[in-house]
């Protein structure tokens, strides 16, 4: 039985991606995976940002390897380990002392969405209220807490039970640009006749990712703070796919001057795609009995190690975020060159930093493009409730040719698509 034939037939028919990228990996490098044929294909994708810094980043698995091989620890629970100190030494130097951040660094367990129902939790407490705000096509995990905050309707029919607790408001620009949902949403918070009573808190992505890169203002974002602090609410980010340089800072609300209560930080912060998440909690927040809120993984070292080097690695000064956003404006500019060179595509270019997409009114282009980017041995993934947003994740770390040859594969993809849909008169590319 072929590997393939194996995962069809003994793992859950609930996995996804692999439907997307029928191929079985084996080897991966920089902005690169590879089949166990050899082939090279070029990731557009990361992991869902997990890869910021690329796969198998030759200085972070140095210092993996060269801690696991003098026998230090790999799994701590939350006992004292002297790399969780070097890490939160470097974290805190490196990251929240020089963006003015006081912030404590709560580890939830592994993953994002440990993050999100910690930080539900602390609101809950920290004001002994339930009620939480969120926001249209937001996404914020898969556990039950999580998938109360999240919009997508399909994910939140999958819990099985009521999700409740929570109120879903209008995001930027979800009624138009001349609506101001903020407005909206401070009408809602003061009127004794709205029934959305007095909630503990707001949560919010600064960019809506699996939403299908919804970009939130600054202004927007600034209005939503004012609004919980005359409202006695936390405002809580979540960072999790849009942190770790993502947006061209290491925060994607750091340009804003913004001030979150509780930040959600997971994918990249590893380095390396470990599991790792950790919860910024500002000190007057941090109210935890001991043991209240617990995981099993929340010490393991190695992800530590990794997360560490790469602080160091590419956090020390401002030289890679720089990089990340001149990167990004090249990236901008080639995608608006895009829908301006085929108009009959219906494309509309949006996104932050390394974050870009095109949305397209026909729902189906963007699906039909992924599958067209994957014969051509390159993996790029879509976003939005009908999949109808065509999103790019490359590592940071790409190349401007790697970039430039994916931008170039997405054109060629696109004038294929219009060609087997029949829109514009366009001829299908000379290799498909």
């Amino acid at each position: 039985m072929d590997m393939m034939d194996i995962i069809e037939n003994y793992e859950s028919v609930v996995r996804s991606y692999v439907r997307s990228f029928p191929t079985v990996f084996e080897k991966a490098r920089g902005s690169y995976l590879y089949n166990t044929e050899g082939e090279a294909f070029l990731d557009f994708f990361a992991g869902a940002s997990v890869m910021n810094y690329g796969h198998n980043h030759p200085e972070l698995k140095k210092a993996l390897l060269d801690y696991l091989s003098n026998d230090n620890v790999v799994h701590s629970l939350d006992m004292a380990s002297v790399m969780r100190a070097r890490f939160l030494e470097t974290f805190h130097d490196r990251i929240l002392k020089p963006r003015g951040m006081n912030h404590r660094v709560q580890f939830p367990g592994p993953t994002g969405t440990n993050a999100v129902e910690s930080a539900l939790k602390i609101a809950r407490k920290a004001t002994g209220r339930p009620g939480v705000v969120a926001f249209t096509n937001a996404f914020h995990g898969m556990t039950l807490g999580s998938l109360s905050v999240t919009g997508n309707q399909f994910k939140r029919d999958g819990a099985g039970v009521p999700l409740s607790y929570t109120e879903s408001m209008p995001y930027d620009s979800y009624f138009g640009d001349d609506f101001d949902t903020i407005d909206y949403l401070e009408k809602m918070l003061q009127d004794g006749g709205s029934g959305v009573g007095h909630p503990s808190a707001v949560i919010v992505e600064t960019v809506q990712a699996e939403g299908g890169v919804n970009v939130a203002s600054g202004e927007w974002l600034r209005k939503l703070q004012d609004c919980c602090r005359r409202n006695d609410m936390l405002f809580m980010i979540d960072d999790i796919q849009t942190g770790n340089g993502r947006t061209g800072h290491y925060f994607s609300f750091e340009e804003f001057g913004l001030d979150p209560d509780v930040v959600t930080v997971s994918k990249s912060i590893s380095g390396f795609g470990f599991p790792l998440s950790i919860v910024l909690v500002k000190p007057e927040y941090d109210i935890w009995e001991p043991g209240e809120h617990n995981g099993t993984f929340r010490g393991f070292n190695p992800a530590m190690v990794t997360a560490k080097r790469a602080i160091e690695l590419f956090w020390s000064d401002d030289s890679f975020a720089n990089e990340v956003q001149e990167k990004s404006k090249h990236v901008r500019a080639r995608l608006a060159a895009l829908v301006e060179k085929y108009p009959e595509a219906q494309g509309t270019v949006r996104g932050r930093g390394m974050m870009q997409a095109v949305a397209f009114e026909n729902e189906d282009i963007a699906g039909a493009i992924s599958q067209h980017c994957f014969k051509r041995n390159m993996i790029i993934e879509t976003a939005g409730p009908n999949d109808e947003v065509l999103k790019l994740l490359p590592p940071l770390t790409t190349e401007m040719d790697d970039l430039d040859r994916g931008l170039d594969l997405i054109e060629e993809s696109l004038r294929a698509v219009l060609a087997d849909m029949g829109i514009g008169g366009h001829q299908p590319a000379a290799n498909q």
